[in-house]
């Protein structure tokens, strides 16, 4: 805690710390509402995990759906997600954002750049009651990232082992498609022709893709939000430590491009850090697979260390490891860079299709490769309980990896050499060869793909299920009968790839009121202090039902924590009239930015 005493550089009505969905979120609300309000982030680029991710909200009831004609109840909806929690169901908690997603949903995008398309996703488990094939899962629209102006250097680019070249893809299979059939169609081969040509204008131009997709357009567009309404974003600002006034939290001291400075809130602090998937300490003593022994390999920008959740625990706040699933999981696997950096590629899409199975290292399948990449990382840790190594195996046959790619393997024509060369990938003639080149059990690969093939051949798994579920279906190969994700493994050679455990971000975190306010030890309000994000404990009690139930969530306690901020009762309000803006683009010149 620092004394409150020294001359302020800066004040405002609200300070938020870190600038992805949930921070931003929360500013735009809050100055939508009249307050003054500034944003800091201690990385040089904005948009935070946000700009990482798919750009998924899971919103039930959502005008999207309805409009669509798709039949959903918030009967339902509550009903999944009790049944999604389970002993940590929340029942204020859910209550409030499944009144407030749909008006939290409407109001960005009657009052701001962020718009949205509906999504064909459906639950992550529509086979638990009150789940639905489709309708709750919206996206966000692409953008054109030209539109920042200057500030586009300071757009989060996005991961990079999953773009083609920097080239972001839409989200229509369609457009996949086209790439996937380049030599072998002339209609495709032109349309890809026409998008390389564009995207090395702009690298040309701009350094970086400008036609971008999902989270990258979801962050992009709730800056460009917050920076027509006059919020700075100061970046390569690093909050230090919280201030304290008369028992209240009143700002923070930060580390900027001007050296060390003090920054007054009036209404309150925001932690919107994006949790701690990179505090080493801290995921040492949460992640069940690191307590013994094992690795973690995480996605998520390198600047998530945990810096809201160890200022907000100085303070006293609640911040307990109380969820089974601390983290929402995502198999990934390190690519080796040409720069001799190694990348981390999260296992999205290859899992589900046909052909390509999962094995540990004893050469057993142990769960539906098709289940979301929550469960099947959560699958991972459990199969692997025994020892200190948590791992699986990508397993396919040559005719599935250039059909498919697998990881970071594209699809036919890329050529698969250099990844060999650089030992990404495993090969072998047979599967006994491969076995022993991956450092598998080799006896058992050949008993486990006998097995699955003899029920592959039919479309079938009765081992584990894979594709009796619309959303095991939604992500296999439609084209592929009778089943999409499912096909035998046939002939050599053969390719594995080896997949170890991450995260897409923290479920765990700070214990807040629905509001937002963070509570100390006892259960009380830290006057002042707020968190939202992951910093803030994840209403689906550590579970992952559904495409977007991070975001979705995030933003609309991000909604509900700046009209708190502002006095505004969520449910009866009107929108109001928007604050000059004058002061706080002022404010602008205090923290230089680094553009």
């Amino acid at each position: 805690m620092t004394n409150a005493t020294r001359s302020a550089a800066l004040t405002c009505d609200v300070l938020v710390i870190g600038s992805g969905a949930g921070g931003l979120s929360t500013a735009i609300t809050a100055r939508k509402h009249g307050l003054d309000v500034v944003v800091i982030e201690k990385e040089a680029f904005f948009g935070g995990t946000t700009a990482f991710s798919g750009g998924v909200l899971w919103i039930p009831g959502n005008r999207h759906a309805k409009s669509n004609g798709v039949s959903d109840t918030r009967e339902a909806a509550l009903t999944y997600m009790r049944n999604e929690a389970g002993a940590f169901f929340d029942a204020a908690a859910v209550d409030a954002f499944l009144d407030t997603g749909p008006e939290m949903l409407d109001f960005f995008e009657r009052e701001t750049t962020v718009k949205f398309v509906p999504t064909l996703y459906p639950d992550y488990h529509p086979d638990v009651v009150g789940g639905v094939d489709i309708g709750r899962s919206v996206v966000a629209a692409p953008f054109d990232a030209r539109a920042l102006g200057k500030d586009i250097t300071r757009l989060r680019a996005p991961l990079k082992t999953i773009t083609f070249i920097g080239m972001m893809f839409n989200s229509s299979n369609a457009d996949l498609k086209h790439f996937f059939n380049a030599t072998r169609s002339l209609t495709s081969a032109l349309y890809v022709a026409k998008r390389l040509a564009s995207h090395l204008k702009d690298l040309a131009l701009y350094r970086r893709g400008v036609q971008i997709t999902s989270g990258n357009a979801l962050a992009a567009r709730l800056a460009k939000s917050a920076l027509d309404l006059g919020i700075p974003i100061h970046t390569n600002a690093a909050a230090r430590e919280l201030t304290v006034t008369n028992g209240s939290v009143s700002g923070a001291l930060v580390e900027g491009s001007q050296g060390e400075m003090r920054i007054v809130a009036r209404r309150g602090v925001v932690l919107a850090c994006g949790g701690f998937s990179h505090d080493v300490a801290r995921i040492a003593r949460a992640y069940p697979h690191l307590r013994r022994g094992g690795e973690h390999v995480s996605p998520v920008p390198p600047g998530n260390t945990g810096d809201g959740v160890g200022m907000a625990e100085r303070l006293g706040a609640q911040v307990a490891i109380r969820y089974p699933q601390p983290a929402a999981w995502m198999p990934v696997s390190r690519v080796p860079m040409r720069d001799g950096s190694v990348g981390v590629f999260p296992h999205l899409v290859d899992r589900y299709k046909p052909g390509v199975i999962g094995v540990t290292r004893a050469g057993k399948r142990f769960t539906n490769e098709s289940n979301s990449y929550h469960d099947v990382g959560a699958a991972m840790i459990e199969a692997c309980a025994n020892g200190r190594e948590t791992a699986m195996w990508l397993i396919c046959d040559h005719s599935t990896i250039r059909k498919y790619g697998l990881g970071f393997a594209k699809p036919a024509p890329v050529p698969l050499g250099p990844l060999l060369r650089n030992g990404y990938l495993s090969t072998g003639r047979t599967l006994a060869e491969l076995a022993r080149n991956a450092g598998l059990d080799g006896a058992a690969l050949e008993a486990t793909v006998k097995r699955y093939n003899a029920d592959a051949v039919r479309g079938e798994d009765s081992e584990f299920g894979r594709g009796t579920t619309s959303f095991n279906r939604y992500l296999g190969d439609p084209e592929h009968k009778p089943n999409p994700c499912v096909a035998p493994i046939g002939d050599g050679p053969y390719y594995a790839l080896k997949v170890e455990m991450g995260d897409l971000g923290t479920f765990d975190g700070i214990t807040t009121k629905v509001t937002g306010e963070v509570l100390d030890v006892k259960g009380a309000p830290i006057a002042g202090l707020y968190a939202v994000g992951n910093d803030r404990a994840s209403v689906m009690g550590g579970n992952y039902p559904g495409a977007g139930i991070t975001l979705g969530p995030i933003m609309t306690f991000g909604y509900i924590t700046g009209r708190h901020l502002a006095g505004v009762n969520v449910k009866s309000a009107k929108s109001a009239t928007n604050a000059t803006n004058a002061d706080t683009r002022a404010s602008q010149t205090v923290l230089r930015t680094g553009t």
